[in-house]
């Protein structure tokens, strides 16, 4: 077990479309974009009747009342005492990569954690034996058609074309659009030239949708998830009884079953009903565009990731599993031991906060207990640990001001399970 330091408060959109999110979270928007002054105006509204008890900014505590001292206090899962999650960040599908002999493995696994936050399911891509986090796209090799095992490829030479094997079709328009459909998972994509995109699963009801002014939503039903970002830095998340709320201006809330954060974005704030010293709330960064697709020949799968957030299985800083994550190993256990799942790599990955020997140390420590939990549960796979540390980072630690990303240090705190095609 390891007590992780921090100097600062912990908390894609990346073409490698959905490691939702989660984690990796896992948006896609409408074919304009332009619907970003109205998500701006949403958040406004969401600001004035989020504090019930003051307008943000003002403590109801004087600084002697105020305690600096937080040890022993309620936190969340995961998180520090006083430490408000990030707005979660969202991934889309990766369109570059088709699965192939471990489609079923890739399916059933979706399926069977589809419900836990913070997990996402993806076909892997691979340089050599090695898996490749973060970014691939489609590339190309000159106009033609070939056709070969019910796959056929069109490419027309000026970055257009299309791709279908009877369960994935990929359509694009050369111009940086395209559109993704995957019948056996039921999702499609459409990325849109402006930047902005769109995704709907029809088995699940998420949809998601990233505007070009750098706003976005996802909402998912059977999940009862919802998630907002606004292009003034401000975003709510709702799940269940679960609420957060970053204003934009170093204030938000949290609210959970037993729990109320309060941070008045002016240093001080309140866990339940005790009055503490807190440090800003970093404004959420606008989303990126989403890159243009250069090409048409997909990149074929080497086999199956699964992506947990640390929060999902571990404490603040910590290597052990928790114990209210044991349903999620022995879920995952399940679909490892009914498809007779014969080997897996579980690899630790860390943010960038805390020296480099530390976060490798403690990257190879969260790994080998993984392996540990999903054995004592039954899992007969030949497994293996690694810890990567800080080094592949699947987005950003910072901005580009230079300004703290927690929603992107979350992406990277993560553990991957690698099962490779069998």
């Amino acid at each position: 077990m390891v007590t992780l330091r921090r100097s600062r408060v912990t908390s894609c959109v990346c073409i490698a479309v959905l490691a939702l999110a989660a984690s990796c979270l896992t948006g896609c928007g409408g074919s304009s974009g332009g619907s970003g002054q109205d998500q701006s105006a949403g958040a406004t509204a969401e600001k004035t009747s989020v504090l019930s008890d003051g307008e943000a900014g003002e403590s109801s505590a004087s600084s002697s009342q105020v305690r600096t001292d937080l040890s022993g206090l309620p936190a969340v899962p995961g998180f520090a005492p006083g430490e408000i999650p990030p707005i979660p960040m969202f991934q889309f599908p990766d369109t570059s990569v088709v699965s192939g002999a471990q489609s079923k493995f890739s399916i059933e696994t979706f399926k069977a954690l589809s419900g836990v936050p913070g997990v996402s399911v993806a076909a892997a891509k691979c340089n050599g034996t090695q898996v490749v986090s973060g970014t691939t796209v489609l590339y190309g090799d000159g106009s033609g058609h070939t056709s070969q095992s019910g796959r056929e490829v069109v490419n027309y030479g000026n970055g257009a074309g299309n791709y279908s094997d009877g369960t994935v079709t990929i359509t694009n328009y050369g111009n940086g659009a395209a559109h993704y459909e995957n019948t056996a998972t039921q999702e499609s994509i459409d990325i849109y030239e402006s930047g902005a995109a769109s995704y709907k699963n029809v088995t699940t009801g998420r949809e998601v949708n990233v505007y070009e002014s750098g706003a976005a939503n996802l909402t998912d039903p059977a999940m009862g998830l919802e998630i907002n970002i606004y292009d003034s830095g401000a975003g709510n998340y709702t799940r269940g009884d679960v609420q957060i709320v970053n204003d934009g201006d170093g204030s938000g809330r949290y609210e959970g079953p037993g729990l109320t954060i309060v941070n008045h974005g002016d240093g001080t704030g309140q866990i339940n009903d005790v009055a503490v010293h807190m440090e800003k709330i970093p404004p959420l960064a606008r989303l990126q565009k989403i890159p243009p697709i250069p090409a048409v020949k997909p990149i074929e799968s080497c086999g199956t990731v699964i992506t947990l957030e640390d929060g999902v299985l571990f404490d603040f800083g910590k290597s052990e599993v928790r114990a209210d994550a044991r349903s999620t190993i022995s879920t995952l256990a399940g679909v490892f031991t009914s498809l007779s799942v014969p080997s897996a790599t579980v690899t630790g990955h860390t943010d960038s906060v805390s020296d480099e020997a530390f976060n490798q140390t403690l990257s190879e420590q969260r790994a080998a207990a993984v392996v540990e939990a999903l054995q004592a549960v039954g899992v007969k796979a030949a497994l293996s640990a690694e810890g990567k540390g800080e080094s592949q980072p699947v987005a950003p630690n910072e901005n580009a001001d230079g300004s703290d990303n927690p929603s992107g240090r979350q992406l990277n705190r993560r553990v991957e399970i690698f099962v490779p095609a069998f």
